[in-house]
């Protein structure tokens, strides 16, 4: 492998870590570090250029895809002053008891 591939490799290898830590849930944050290394462990041995750089685009997308399920939970939510339920309370102050 060509050092500028290697770094490559480890750049994406280290991203992909560092995104599956940012999962809330802790059984898809153990798995997505545990299939990742798995993965990278099993490919080591890969010497032809082609199929690692095959692997490279593949693992790629899956930074993607992590990164696509990630960012929705970490932004946070509008936060309103209205109430909830402003009609049904004008509705109850406005009635008059008997």
């Amino acid at each position: 492998m060509a050092a500028s591939s290697r770094v490559q490799v480890l750049r994406l290898y280290r991203a992909l870590l560092r995104e599956s830590q940012r999962f809330s849930g802790y059984n898809y944050r153990t798995y997505a570090i545990r299939r990742i290394r798995d993965a990278f462990r099993e490919n080591k041995s890969i010497k032809d250029s082609a199929k690692i750089e095959e692997l490279v685009n593949k693992a790629k997308e899956n930074l993607e895809i992590i990164h696509r399920q990630i960012i929705p939970l970490c932004q946070p939510a509008e936060v309103t002053n209205a109430p909830i339920l402003p009609n049904l309370y004008k509705t109850i102050k406005s009635e008059e008891i008997l």
